[in-house]
Formats: structure tokens, C-alpha cells, sequence
């Protein structure tokens, strides 16, 4: 475990940065990057874009561990390149932000109002190969649509199963049971997925800490007893469908949590703008999110 990184995600200001899109959601990430389907074929040429992208992203002066303090990155992301380094040693060597790898392998069908993960065949692998590129956490996400307990359950009790073999390899898991914003029951799954998740940071064995990332809550401060509770090194907020405004505006409401958004991070950003006029979007963008953070 390195050290200096737990300090600086333990005690720094600033938020993370999720720039871990996946198959499913990168086609979407272009469009609104204004990148159209059109304009490439297949798998590859799809992820060369988006990592084109996210380089764009990691390589702005405006994006340091003054106001960073992590990034998520998705596996092909890790496997790759920015400006000769291996993406993650990137980020900590030249960056100072800590880096994180998404390790799910996308939702299951929906079971009592919530998808849980699909099975992780390669995950020790995975997470050996994070090791050797210097990666410090995971972050893996599942999630709740309806106050159904059994289907809560049955997410909280995976995310920690899954968690605990992530601490036993050397890893910080951030934890991402995501309630659903529009669902129709969002301050009930609250209810029931804080008394779950509290149920298993008592399993958590000392000297160990998980990370949570969670769904900006209904009730300001709801989770303020996850934010100080000894087994939780960092509770992160998703952004969630929510626009950057509405999501800085609910995260200044609760104190002790941090950002860690995607698409309000790239919101406003596009592959036509100059350079200036990128940095300077990104610059403003992550003021606005780091202001709502240190709250």
C-alpha cells in the first residue's frame, strides 16, 4: 500500500475524477463530446476516441492533485498510454492524483428492484495487473431501483464479498451501491441501504478501510456517520443523471463528501474546441466541483 497515497485520499481537498466509461456507455460519452457514431467503426476505433479523449482530459494543465485528488479509470484505459507512460503511473507520477480501475464487468437483469454485478471470472488477475501499473483502488458499481430489502441485500452483501477480496489483494474497493435518482422509492432504499452498508463496515477487519460511493441522498447529511465512521476511508458522491449545477448545488449540502463524477466532469467539453477553449471549460468545471467538495 503506498502510503502516500492513502494520506492524500484519506485527508486531501479536492474530488475524483471518473473517467472509467465502458463499452456500453462510451458511444454516449462521444456524442456528448461531439463525436458522432458515424465517425467511426467497431470496438477499437470507439475506444481509441475515448481515449484520446480522456489523454485531452488527464494532460490539461488544469487537471493536477491540487483539486484532484483521484481518477477511475476503466481497464483499456489502464492498459494504455498517455505521453509514453502507462496511464496510471501517469496520473501519480506526473499528476499527483491517485489512480483507481473500474474492476465490474457491467449490471445483471434486474431481480427484486436492483442489478446486482455480473460474475468477475478474471478479477484476480485484474487485480495483480493494477499492482504492477502502480493503481491504488477499484471501483465497482451496482444498482438499487426500488426499497426492495432482499434485492438490497443482495447488492450490499456482493459489493462486500467482492470488497474484501479487493482489500486481501492490496487494494482500497470503492463501494457503489447507486440508488437510482428517479426512482420512485429513493429516500426508503436510503434508509435500507445505510443500515446495510453500517451492517457490513462492522465486518471490515481492523486497520482496514473500504471507500463508498454513493447517490447524492434526499436528506442533507444522511450519511455524515459513514463519513466518520473508522472503516471508511472516503465517502464519494456520483453524480448520478443530475446536471453539474444540481449535483454541486446537493454535494455542498453534505458535508464530508466528496465528488466523484463523470459525465457532469465532462459536461461542457468537445473534441471541436481549441485547446484553450477546452482547458479553460475544464479549468472552470473543476473549480465548480472542487468548491462543492471541500465543503
Amino acid at each position: 500500500m503506498n502510503t502516500e497515497m492513502l494520506t492524500k485520499m484519506g485527508e486531501g481537498k479536492g474530488f475524483i475524477a471518473a473517467l472509467d466509461q465502458s463499452g456500453g456507455s462510451t458511444p454516449k460519452a462521444l456524442r456528448l463530446y461531439g463525436v458522432e457514431e458515424s465517425s467511426y467503426s467497431g470496438e477499437e476505433e470507439m475506444f481509441t476516441l475515448i481515449h484520446q479523449m480522456r489523454s485531452r482530459i488527464m494532460t490539461s494543465p488544469a487537471f493536477t492533485g491540487d483539486r484532484i485528488l483521484g481518477a477511475i479509470l476503466f481497464e483499456m484505459t489502464m492498459d494504455r498510454q498517455v505521453e509514453g507512460l502507462g496511464s496510471a503511473e501517469y496520473l501519480w507520477t506526473r499528476k499527483n492524483v491517485v489512480p483507481f480501475l473500474k474492476v465490474d464487468k457491467g449490471l445483471a437483469d434486474e431481480v427484486d428492484g436492483t442489478q446486482v454485478m455480473k460474475p468477475m471470472p478474471g478479477l484476480d488477475d485484474l487485480l495483480a495487473r493494477a499492482l504492477e501499473h502502480g493503481v491504488f483502488g477499484t471501483k465497482m458499481r451496482s444498482v438499487i431501483s426500488l426499497a426492495n430489502p432482499a434485492g438490497i441485500d443482495a447488492v450490499v452483501d456482493q459489493q462486500f464479498e467482492i470488497g474484501h477480496r479487493i482489500l486481501a489483494a492490496g487494494l482500497v474497493p470503492i463501494i457503489e451501491p447507486e440508488v437510482d435518482i428517479h426512482s420512485p422509492q429513493k429516500q426508503a432504499a436510503e434508509d435500507l441501504l445505510h443500515s446495510a452498508l453500517l451492517r457490513h463496515l462492522d465486518g471490515v477487519p481492523e486497520g482496514q478501510q473500504v471507500m463508498l460511493k454513493l447517490t447524492l441522498p434526499s436528506t442533507p447529511d444522511f450519511y455524515l456517520d459513514l463519513v466518520r465512521h473508522p472503516r471508511v476511508l472516503r465517502v464519494v458522491a456520483l453524480s448520478g443523471g443530475y446536471s453539474r449545477d444540481e449535483a454541486d448545488t446537493l454535494l455542498r449540502a453534505n458535508h464530508g463528501v466528496i465528488a466523484s463524477f463523470s459525465r457532469a466532469l465532462t459536461e461542457g467539453l468537445s473534441a471541436q474546441q481549441s485547446d484553450a477553449e477546452f482547458n479553460a471549460t475544464l479549468d472552470a468545471t473543476i473549480q465548480s466541483i472542487y468548491d462543492a467538495s471541500i465543503t
